[in-house]
């Protein structure tokens, strides 16, 4: 058996990420070779993250990338919140930002094809992480925003919501983004104005408005007034040129930024495992199979 020194285990680790007992395991069994090793241990990455694929991922970070008249933002999800605080996970997650913010990918496929600094492919760099952090990784979704002549700005609240935010203004463009961005984050508007929300979302809400306002039993002409002006509510509450402005509730968002000569041509808002169906665990059931299992 060919003897391993600490250097080879440190190269290893700084190649792979992985744990020195792991690194060392993989070693030995190549013979000190370390591009065997290496070889190896992606191998049983790839069998590692195959075999976590299946298992929800609905935590982990939002990572921004922005500056300038661009900006790129990406989340990235794990199993555990424990897992999205890991360093190796989080530097993961802000290398991906930076490579979407450069390449502006056409999808995460597209993406997971790019090499990060080091020489692997972001693909492989998940799948090392799944081995290493025995959990199901992924790079659910990304985004790039550009403002042509304007200010892109990002704002991360404990890296669980991500906003972004095109934005003209004359006076501060960047820190009127930032305050924008933070409104965003905060109270979570649908559109920017009122002709931006979808037609499908409107038309549903008029519906229920109209059911509620025809059990009045009110004239029809009252009826009217009523779905106009609850309209005008959905409408001044969803759209965020109609809110009351988080920093300031005694003026509204349009106000606001009428005040500093500033336009919002766009915004995207994440929130980490948004839309994802999680698991509902019984701890306790679980608990006591454990117990059950080892008695």
């Amino acid at each position: 058996m060919a003897a391993v020194t600490a250097a080879q285990v440190k190269a290893l680790r700084d190649r792979t990420g992985a744990g020195m007992m792991d690194c060392k395991k993989a070693l030995v069994a190549a013979g000190g070779d370390l591009e065997a090793a290496v070889e190896a241990m992606r191998k049983s990455g790839l069998a590692a993250a195959d075999r976590k694929a299946g298992r929800i991922a609905a935590e982990g970070l939002i990572a921004i990338e922005a500056g300038g008249s661009r900006g790129a933002m990406v989340e990235v999800n794990c199993e555990t919140d424990f897992v999205a605080r890991e360093d190796d996970f989080r530097r993961f997650a802000g290398e991906v930002a930076r490579l979407v913010l450069a390449h502006e990918p056409d999808g995460v496929e597209s993406l997971g094809a790019l090499t990060l600094d080091g020489g692997a492919t972001v693909e492989d760099r998940r799948r090392e992480l799944v081995a290493r952090i025995r959990e199901n990784i992924s790079v659910r979704r990304f985004e790039v925003l550009d403002a042509p002549g304007g200010c892109v700005s990002g704002y991360s609240h404990a890296g669980r919501i991500g906003v972004l935010v095109a934005v003209d203004a004359r006076e501060d463009p960047a820190a009127t983004g930032k305050d924008i961005a933070m409104h965003v984050a905060a109270s979570r508007p649908l559109a920017v104005s009122e002709s931006d929300l979808p037609a499908d979302l409107v038309e549903r809400e008029r519906s229920i408005i109209e059911a509620q306002a025809a059990d009045t039993g009110k004239p029809p002409a009252i009826v009217e007034k009523i779905v106009a002006g609850r309209l005008r509510k959905f409408a001044g509450e969803s759209t965020l040129l109609g809110q009351p402005f988080v920093k300031d509730p005694e003026v509204n968002v349009a106000d606001y930024l009428s005040g500093r000569g500033a336009v919002v041509h766009r915004f995207v808002r994440y929130e980490v495992g948004e839309g994802i169906e999680r698991r509902e665990d019984d701890f306790v059931s679980e608990v006591m199979a454990q117990v059950r299992k080892n008695a």
